[in-house]
């Protein structure tokens, strides 16, 4: 069982005959680890998070609570290859709405102050945060940075916003794990990887840090909090 683009790729690329379930995929058929989601056709299936093709939906969040935002940042782990397909979809659900957007790589932490610093510079209004392994665990300073330059951020997942990030939206990862454990029982009672379909996401989480929202001096409306799993104050 694996999560995550990185560890699931290093499995495959170990093993073509042991069955491997994944979990917290982006896009298994563009990441080159199934056939389809209908038939993976290898030994990989499991769920994806969908996130590539969220892009729309968290810009479309993050624009009703920042309305006049011409110049949108992104901060993309050039280092995965899933959070360079969620970026993908990032940028063209941007250009659709004739938002400016700018896509900055990082790699390794003290990219961050450097990738700010850029952002600063072309006047950034707003940013937009990818999904990664890496970014995950930074989440605590990239909430840090993008209050202190005040930036309204849209983040991928719930413990960003608990670490101090303005919003963050995804599926609910914890219910995506709970159901690899059928995929498991399915194989291990005889039935192929390969004919196992991916599953896709049925529950999604949105959370609100009201606490930061003040800090950076932007109001919530009221339609979106009442659309919130879970509201920070």
């Amino acid at each position: 069982m694996t999560s995550g683009t990185p560890a699931t790729q290093a499995a495959k690329q170990t093993t073509r005959t042991i069955p491997i379930v994944m979990t917290q995929l982006a896009d298994p058929v563009g990441s080159g680890l199934v056939a389809s989601l209908s038939r993976p056709g290898g030994n990989v299936t499991g769920l994806t998070t969908q996130d590539a093709d969220l892009g729309g939906k968290r810009l479309e969040l993050l624009l009703q609570v920042v309305p006049k935002v011409s110049r949108l940042a992104q901060l993309v782990d050039e280092t995965s290859l899933g959070t360079v397909l969620i970026g993908t979809g990032t940028k063209a659900a941007a250009a659709s709405v004739g938002v400016q957007l700018q896509a900055l790589g990082v790699r390794d932490p003290v990219d961050l102050d450097r990738a700010f610093a850029v952002m600063k510079e072309a006047r950034a209004e707003a940013l937009i945060v990818e999904s990664s392994s890496m970014l995950f665990a930074w989440r605590e300073r990239l909430a840090e940075l993008a209050l202190k330059n005040r930036l309204p951020t849209m983040f991928a997942q719930r413990e960003y916003a608990a670490a101090g990030g303005l919003m963050a939206y995804s599926a609910d990862f914890a219910d995506l794990y709970r159901r690899a454990a059928t995929f498991v029982d399915k194989i291990l009672k005889g039935a192929k990887p390969a004919d196992l379909p991916v599953e896709q996401p049925t529950k999604w989480v949105f959370v609100v840090n009201l606490k930061t929202a003040k800090a950076l001096g932007v109001t919530i409306p009221q339609s979106l909090l009442v659309r919130a799993d879970q509201i920070i104050e």
